[in-house]
């Protein structure tokens, strides 16, 4: 196994794609670029505007560093990257490509009798219109999410990740679809709020707490957790134990900061929205200014 691993010298000329990855980011790009196009067109530019590319360009190219740059060939030999790269896809990509790219902008890729067959699938079809629900049931998001993150970092599931592609692609896929559901209904950009804002921030508060609490328990540890990062480690000349030690702080930090900084926005647009309810409550009727003094 050492010997498939990089090395120090060889990181930089690691550069490897996997077609899967190739494919999707490619993919994904050309879906996005056609269905933003036909959007903007539609709505005269109202649609798909340049803030909303750009979240979604700033969070193709993340997933694109984390999955297809070296940090991943990286990530096979040390946990720290590891986790690195398990953080951009959550904390970084998904929240960038939810504000870039609410699930209704992918239908406008379709040809206008497709998108309106799918929307109605959606809505007369009472199987697909509960599945639909189920997949944006906050409390669902909230416990799926975490469980995922819990679940992928037990030593058995984790090992079995990095010993087995296809089970480290379904890792990877369970991190960033319940990371992009949890941002979609806590953000809620471009649609009705299925969230107040105060239980938003209590969502992101709780996943804050449980991903702390991870990071800590990492952090703290008195022996190191998985076995498999004992050759890399050994060629990148780190104790397995500091290297766990890095994650943890990995996880703790970094992460952390982008809970509080979700939270801090999302507290100062519900202070923005009560405040223009406020106004709209004391502003009088229309008739009444019209009409003047009698």
């Amino acid at each position: 196994m050492t010997e498939a691993l990089t090395a120090p010298y060889d990181l930089w000329h690691a550069w490897r794609v996997e077609p899967g990855v190739a494919v999707g980011l490619v993919a994904m790009a050309a879906i996005y670029a056609r269905a933003s196009f036909a959007a903007r067109r539609a709505s005269q530019g109202r649609a798909a505007p340049a803030s909303s590319i750009a979240a979604f360009a700033a969070g193709w190219l993340v997933l694109a560093i984390a999955l297809a740059s070296p940090l991943d060939a990286l990530a096979e030999a040390l946990f720290a990257a590891h986790m690195a790269q398990h953080l951009l896809l959550i904390v970084v990509a998904a929240p960038l490509l939810v504000v870039g790219a609410p699930p209704t902008i992918w239908l406008w890729a379709l040809p206008v009798d497709a998108r309106r067959r799918v929307g109605r699938a959606i809505v007369g079809v009472p199987p697909l219109r509960r599945l639909v629900a189920l997949l944006g049931n906050p409390p669902v998001v909230l416990v799926a999410h975490i469980a995922a993150l819990w679940f992928w970092h037990f030593p058995r599931p984790y090992q079995l990740a990095l010993e087995h592609s296809g089970i480290h692609v379904l890792e990877h896929l369970s991190f960033l679809g319940t990371a992009v559901a949890f941002w979609w209904v806590v953000l809620h950009p471009g649609g009705r709020r299925r969230l107040s804002f105060g239980a938003s921030i209590l969502y992101v508060g709780i996943t804050l707490c449980q991903s702390g609490a991870l990071g800590a328990l990492l952090m703290f540890s008195a022996r190191p957790w998985y076995p498999a990062h004992a050759a890399g480690d050994a060629l990148w000349g780190i104790a397995p134990l500091a290297d766990q030690q890095l994650a943890g702080l990995i996880m703790w930090i970094p992460a952390g900061v982008v809970y509080l900084g979700a939270a801090a926005l999302l507290f100062v647009q519900w202070m923005a929205a009560d405040e223009r309810a406020t106004l709209m409550r004391e502003r009088p009727p229309a008739a009444a200014v019209a009409g003047g003094p009698s």
